[in-house]
């Protein structure tokens, strides 16, 4: 039976997604079957507009590998916000003829993935591969999602420069990196550009953040550099972080209004977080009598629509050409008749992880990978920022170093940064 494969993108942007596109298509070509790009993501399907998509043939996607962005585009459209978005999306994909999918995105397209998937039954089987620069998706061996490797690449090369700026012109940047849950991009950008300090959400536990606690850090880590005498610095800040926060107290300190995506993630984008940020670290010192140059950046959508680096060129042809594979295997096992997630485990083979096993038993959704805080490489990272620790406030030189930077007492820093610091673990 020749079938009729779709493939639509959901969510942000990555590099890499027409890398994935074409490798399927090429592939459901060389197969027999007819290939239909679904343009915007879940958006027209949810409306019941089965005529927002095209044809794709060889030579629409022969050569796009290395081009950024999508040539099907994307958007944030949830198909499973109600039970009737639900029935409109799987019946506008049969109208439109499709029984074979493949889904590209992150954790909330593969939610939506599994849910129509489990709504379509055996007349359309599903396969999701895992796109996000956020690099948060559960995947073996702690192996990245595509997109993460060239925005780290990228971003890094960015703050560099920033690095250079600051040492040039004696100012800090506070620059606040995409992620919405997870530390990974904004900690693989810091590490490898050698950043003063990263900070990401893993690091304060759960539950709601003070972001006092977050100015605590970033404020101690200035004075530090200070008496050092090295009035510049480059703070790297996930903005996951802001999701950590209250979202009246967010509101208050933004004088911007916490709105939700359609998956009822806060719009972290729409959240000046870095703005915030400095506002609260220069009333501090503006209160000691003393000025520092903060300039605020948001660093996320230079990253987005990059070409991709051979990385996750190599990467996305094959999670694209294994995704066809197993959407027209005969052979497939009961709990992956449905669908699954698509990616490579630990020996570099592809394998497919049956949805229900990449749920959040608490929530339903998507798991999230979290930066785990107790790994070498994390330890690593925190080991080379510099930041006030817990020592400092022991060693009486360098007690004295940091009352001279801001005209105090070695007893006055004491009681103000004690409860603050960190001790280096």
């Amino acid at each position: 039976m020749a079938h009729t494969v779709g493939i639509l993108v959901g969510g942000g942007p990555a590099p890499g997604l027409n890398s994935a596109i074409g490798s399927a298509a090429l592939k459901a070509i060389d197969e027999g079957c007819e290939v239909i790009g679904i343009l915007d993501g879940w958006k027209h399907l949810v409306a019941g507009d089965a005529e927002q998509v095209r044809r794709l043939q060889r030579g629409d996607v022969s050569r796009i590998h290395t081009r950024g962005g999508s040539i099907l585009r994307t958007s944030r459209a949830n198909p499973t916000t109600t039970d009737a978005d639900l029935d409109r999306t799987v019946a506008t994909l049969r109208d439109i003829g499709i029984t074979r999918l493949v889904t590209i995105g992150g954790d909330d397209t593969a939610y939506g993935a599994r849910c129509v998937s489990d709504h379509a039954g055996e007349a359309i089987r599903v396969a999701h591969v895992p796109k996000t620069i956020d690099n948060d998706l559960p995947l073996p061996g702690g192996r990245p999602t595509f997109g993460y490797e060239t925005a780290r690449q990228l971003g890094a090369h960015l703050v560099v420069n920033l690095m250079e700026d600051a040492l040039t012109t004696g100012r800090w940047f506070f620059v606040v990196s995409m992620g919405r849950k997870a530390g990974h991009l904004s900690l693989g950008i810091g590490k490898a550009a050698g950043a003063t300090l990263t900070l990401i959400p893993e690091e304060f536990g759960d539950g709601t953040l003070d972001l006092a606690s977050v100015c605590d850090i970033l404020e101690g880590a200035i004075v530090k550099r200070l008496a050092q005498g090295r009035p510049y610095g480059v703070a790297v800040i996930a903005e996951g972080i802001g999701e950590k926060v209250d979202p009246a107290s967010l509101e208050r300190l933004s004088g911007v209004e916490v709105e939700h995506d359609s998956y009822g993630n806060i719009r972290l984008a729409e959240i000046p977080l870095q703005s915030i940020l400095k506002a609260e670290v220069r009333r501090r010192f503006r209160d000691r009598g003393q000025s520092i140059t903060i300039t605020d950046l948001d660093l996320g959508y230079e990253l987005r629509c990059a070409p991709p680096i051979p990385f996750d060129i190599d990467y996305t042809r094959t999670l694209g050409y294994g995704a066809v594979r197993f959407l027209l295997s005969d052979s497939v096992g009961e709990e992956l008749r449905l669908g699954g997630l698509v990616c490579l485990d630990d020996r570099g083979h592809l394998q497919v992880i049956p949805f229900d096993q990449l749920a959040d038993p608490e929530t339903g959704k998507t798991a999230i990978r979290l930066v785990d805080t107790e790994s070498e490489s994390y330890r690593v990272a925190r080991e080379y920022m510099l930041r006030l620790e817990s020592e400092d406030l022991e060693d009486p030189d360098i007690l004295d170093g940091l009352a001279t930077a801001i005209g105090s007492t070695p007893e006055e820093v004491r009681a103000r940064f004690g409860p603050a610091v960190s001790r280096r673990s």
